[in-house]
């Protein structure tokens, strides 16, 4: 799992990270009151490691689970920590999934 380093991140930063759509970031935004990244003067908007613990939840209950907005809101409010919990859980198996990948790459080249 990626340890955020940084104190904010930019909105491609995000993009990036999440797999989602900037459009699609500023619409969980209204969708979502818990989700509220800071601003500069310009605008611009910075999110802090929670709010992309956040949207990585939303991502999953959204994306992933094909949860609706209602359902998935309902989900955050009465079982955040099981969300989180799996999450992690998902992001190790994905890692471990991509490692073995290489392993039985560098394998095939062998031979």
């Amino acid at each position: 799992m990626d340890e955020l380093e940084k104190k904010y991140y930019k909105m491609r930063d995000i993009v990036d990270m999440i797999g989602v759509s900037a459009s699609t970031i500023r619409y969980w935004e209204t969708e979502f009151p818990e989700l509220s990244p800071k601003r500069s003067l310009s605008n611009q908007r910075y999110y802090t490691p929670e709010d992309i613990t956040r949207l990585r939840m939303i991502n999953y209950l959204v994306k992933i689970k094909g949860l609706r907005i209602e359902a998935a809101k309902e989900e955050l409010r009465t079982n955040k920590k099981n969300i989180s919990n799996r999450i992690k859980v998902i992001e190790i198996l994905t890692e471990t999934r991509d490692d073995l990948q290489e392993i039985l790459s560098a394998l095939t080249k062998r031979k």
